[in-house]
């Protein structure tokens, strides 16, 4: 039986000829349709075609008014405040030639359709931000250890690293990963070797920063393991002698990750059962800021600690079916959210602001820039296409498409790194 039999025999539709009018209805609606269809698209052209004329404006006051980063004396410039301006130059690499990318990363592979989220760089108020020069980076890190450290959106500007600087590698063989393992999620740490320049970037999976581990024996059934909030983690070892090391945390710091979970707070020997998180985390950046004066030899390692990147979840959160996949479009008329609107803003400029006011370590406060970019994320693009879509309330609006916005951060490293060269006399 053909679908037309079906159809003819179905008691919910008598099978007929169609009439006049019906063709009529017919046509009217696909006209409707393609009309929107090509609205749409104009509108979307339109943007671009606004994007790129603004973007012309704003080149041409910047390059009247504004001096380099790397030229202007130390407070004359707040990198962090700004804003996005649309450039056609970006991205700086494609993510279909960099080897270095877990697949929940390369969105455009994944489906993506428009690219506008790549075509966004940050423009500092009062001066510009240095060119990504790859191969003059790798120049000044011949020799010399790089670690990112923390969760994984720190992860996301690892990954985002090792694309800028292997765009500069003709021979990409020449890149790999010290124990032959490859790029995986599942990877409690990664180090990538640089052959031409004896280098290599490196990542390690520290969601907390401190130690996590089983809970001590007599412990209540309810506790099921501890964050030791008085010992940064044991792989410290492994990485407080690199040369450039960037820290971050915050995003397992909340109630679902640790309590919910049976995961509860320690200092010493006691078990802090009605600790809160916020109190914890207070605790373990405080714990970070003695580590590092107790371990770090801040004469030869330059730290860097990048503030919290906001989630962009609307209507529901990670786990309640929460969404951005019709984000696409940055609201460039919105101000930025404030950075100590979060917790985890305030409990890392508090916990180390010894270490900030001294000079010791530098902060790449991210937050409020990154809160306008709502448009960035893997949303519903974090599957490989063999695999199938995900469902709608499974998507990801913590981490980001690359190439996008862990760039710019890697930017701001960048310009940050050089200067400190610069008042070294290494440059």
């Amino acid at each position: 039986m053909t679908h037309l039999d079906f159809l003819k025999k179905s008691k919910l539709l008598k099978f007929q000829e169609p009439s006049t009018g019906i063709i009529g209805v017919f046509l009217l609606s696909s006209c409707l349709i393609f009309y929107f269809f090509m609205l749409d698209c104009r509108i979307l052209n339109g943007l671009r075609g606004q994007f790129q004329l603004n973007s012309k404006l704003n080149h041409s006051s910047v390059v009247a008014k504004k001096s380099g980063f790397l030229e202007v004396g130390d407070g004359a410039c707040d990198l962090y405040e700004g804003n996005w301006v649309w450039d056609e130059t970006y991205p700086l690499y494609r993510s279909q030639d960099c080897l270095f990318l877990d697949t929940g990363f390369r969105c455009t592979e994944n489906g993506r359709p428009d690219d506008f989220y790549t075509k966004w760089r940050w423009q500092p108020k009062d001066c510009d931000l240095p060119r990504f020069n790859a191969k003059a980076l790798l120049e000044k890190l011949r020799g010399q250890r790089v670690a990112f450290v923390g969760d994984s959106i720190g992860r996301n500007q690892w990954e985002s690293l090792l694309c800028m600087l292997s765009s500069a590698i003709p021979d990409k063989s020449s890149i790999y990963e010290v124990n032959g393992n490859p790029i995986t999620k599942h990877m409690g740490s990664l180090a990538f070797f640089f052959r031409d320049y004896n280098c290599t970037v490196e990542y390690y999976r520290v969601p907390f920063l401190v130690v996590q581990g089983r809970a001590p024996r007599g412990a209540s059934n309810n506790v099921k393991m501890t964050l030791r909030l008085d010992q940064i983690d044991w792989s410290s070892a492994k990485w407080r002698d690199s040369d450039l090391l960037v820290i971050n945390t915050g995003h397992w710091w909340n109630h679902e990750k640790t309590i919910r979970g049976g995961c509860y707070f320690q200092e010493g020997d006691e078990i802090k059962l009605e600790m809160s998180v916020p109190t914890a985390l207070r605790r373990s950046i405080r714990t970070l800021s003695n580590w590092i004066s107790r371990e770090v030899n801040l004469s030869r390692t330059h730290v860097i600690f990048r503030g919290y990147a906001p989630v962009h979840f609307r209507s529901g959160d990670w786990n309640s079916g929460g969404g951005c996949h019709t984000e696409t479009i940055l609201d460039i008329g919105e101000e930025p959210e404030p950075s100590d609107r979060h917790l985890q803003y305030r409990a890392a400029v508090e916990g180390l602001a010894k270490h900030l006011e001294n000079g010791n370590i530098d902060f790449l406060n991210v937050t409020g820039m990154t809160s306008q970019r709502k448009d960035a994320h893997s949303s519903m693009y974090y599957l490989d296409p063999k695999s199938g879509k995900p469902p709608i309330h499974r998507q990801d609006c913590s981490h980001w498409c690359l190439p996008g916005v862990p760039d710019i951060w890697n930017e701001l490293l960048y310009a940050v790194v050089t200067k400190r060269w610069i008042s070294e006399g290494r440059l």
